[in-house]
C-alpha cells in the first residue's frame, strides 16, 4: 500500500468505522480525487518548488533549517526550491533569518486575542523545527520522545498548555504558563466547548505525552 500509495494510485480515505476509527479506508485515487487522474507529472524542481512555495505559504516565515527538515531535501534541493520560489528573507527574534513569500513581506494587521485547543499532531504545533518561540519550556510535558506533539492549548500564537479526557469523556486542561484569570476563563469556555462537540466520544492520540497521561487517568 505504501508503493502504491506514493505512486499516486491509492490514498487513504474516510475511517472505516466511527469517525475516532484509527484504520482509514484505501481508496482509489481515481475515485476519491478524480480531477488529478492522467495529469502529467511535475519535473522535480517544479514540484519542489511548489511544495516549498506551499509550505511558506502555510507556515512563514519559516527558516532555511525549517525548511529542509520539513522536506527532508538536500542542502541543494533547498537552496533551488527557496531561490525558484524567490523567497525573500525577513528578520525575526534573536537575530535570526526567516524566509516568506515575495508578497509576504509587509506587516500584518494585529489579530484579535485568541484561544485554541489543537489536538494530537496538529501542523500548527509540529510545523517548525525551531519550536522555542511558540513552545517555550513545554516541550518536555507535551510532546513524547519521538518528537511527536499532543493535545496543546494556545493563546495568542504561543502553548500555554495542553489538554486530556476523562473516561467519562470530559476535556480537561492544564495551563503551564499564567495567562491571567480573562485569558484562563476563555480556555475553560472552549474546554467546555469542546467536551460538548465530541459528546462523550474518547480521542485517544496515539502517541501519549506525559502531561495527556496525567490529565487523562
Amino acid at each position: 500500500m505504501t508503493v502504491l500509495s506514493a505512486l499516486g494510485h491509492v490514498t487513504r480515505a474516510h475511517a472505516g468505522g466511527a469517525w475516532n476509527d484509527r484504520q482509514p479506508r484505501w481508496a482509489l485515487m481515481r475515485d476519491w480525487c478524480p480531477q488529478v487522474v492522467g495529469q502529467p507529472p511535475l519535473a522535480a524542481a517544479e514540484a519542489r518548488a511548489e511544495l516549498a512555495r506551499c509550505w511558506l505559504g502555510t507556515f512563514g516565515p519559516g527558516t532555511y533549517e525549517d525548511v529542509k527538515w520539513w522536506t527532508g531535501w538536500t542542502v541543494a534541493h533547498t537552496r533551488a526550491a527557496l531561490r525558484d520560489v524567490g523567497a525573500v528573507e525577513v528578520g525575526l527574534d534573536d537575530d535570526m533569518i526567516g524566509l516568506v513569500l515575495p508578497d509576504d513581506s509587509g506587516a500584518e494587521a494585529p489579530s484579535a486575542p485568541w484561544v485554541a485547543l489543537l489536538p494530537s499532531l496538529d501542523p500548527t504545533t509540529m510545523g517548525w523545527q525551531a519550536r522555542d518561540w511558540y513552545l517555550g519550556s513545554h516541550r518536555v510535558r507535551l510532546f513524547d520522545p519521538y518528537g511527536n506533539a499532543g493535545p496543546t492549548v494556545w493563546s495568542d500564537g504561543e502553548v500555554v498548555g495542553g489538554w486530556g479526557q476523562r473516561p467519562d469523556g470530559q476535556v480537561v486542561v492544564r495551563l503551564l504558563a499564567d495567562v491571567g484569570a480573562e485569558k484562563t476563563a476563555q480556555v475553560d469556555t472552549e474546554a467546555a466547548r469542546l467536551t460538548a462537540w465530541l459528546d462523550g466520544v474518547l480521542v485517544r492520540p496515539s502517541f501519549p505525552t506525559p502531561l495527556q497521561r496525567e490529565l487523562s487517568g
